[in-house]
């Protein structure tokens, strides 16, 4: 299972970029259609004003709606590096791999990271406290960034339903154990039960028998004469 971003961030954005690129494609097909020469001077115009609005980023001149989507872009790709970073940190022997994320290209042609995702490794223990454990690191890894992903909150919800089963088992194993334990106790006490109703039996016994014999016995008193 994958745990981190899946591209939230830069959506609306990026659909506004698409949109404004195609209409300035349009745009560009239809002037080629136009004779007219006042509107092939206003175009001229245009284009004067565009380039003192223009900024050069990564050797690309942008306008300033162009800048400000890169500018975006960085803040997202920052954003999305930092909070796979923490879903390792906090995973060590949970996360089964390093991060890889996915890319957008923006305006001034560099690829920016707006999504990215963390292997996570769901799995049980050797034992319940053993899978409680893992639970719990997985939920720690999951909600370490400060943003969680409706992703994130999925893969910690299976971690907490994981532990939760696995309370269950600790506690019919528990039972199990308790029981055996009050079974072996009982019989001890059987045990010692019998053995001491044995030993009273041998202790009435040998007093039975000395009484006996004591009863048995006439001392003989003999007269000189």
């Amino acid at each position: 299972m994958q745990i981190g971003n899946f591209g939230f961030y830069s959506q609306n954005n990026l659909n506004v970029w698409k949109e404004k690129t195609n209409i300035s494609q349009n745009l560009e097909t239809s002037s080629k259609f136009n004779k007219d020469s006042s509107i092939q001077n206003t175009n001229e115009d245009k284009e004067k004003n565009k380039n003192k609005n223009t900024q050069n980023i990564n050797g690309k001149e942008l306008e300033a709606d162009e800048v400000q989507y890169v500018r975006e872009l960085e803040s997202i790709d920052r954003n999305v590096k930092a909070h796979e970073a923490a879903h390792i940190a906090a995973g060590a022997g949970v996360v089964s791999g390093g991060a890889s994320y996915g890319y957008t290209r923006g305006p001034d042609g560099k690829m920016y990271a707006t999504s990215g995702e963390v292997p996570i490794s769901i799995k049980k223990g050797s034992t319940p406290e053993e899978t409680i454990q893992n639970a719990r690191q997985i939920v720690a890894a999951a909600m370490a960034p400060a943003d969680p992903s409706p992703q994130d909150y999925k893969v910690a919800a299976s971690a907490m339903q994981m532990e939760s089963q696995a309370r269950t088992e600790q506690a019919q194993e528990r039972a199990k154990e308790n029981e055996e334990l009050l079974k072996k106790q009982e019989e001890q006490k059987q045990q010692e039960d019998k053995k001491t109703f044995f030993n009273d039996k041998k202790r009435e016994y040998a007093l039975q028998i000395y009484t006996q014999n004591q009863s048995a016995y006439q001392p003989r008193v003999e007269i000189a004469g």
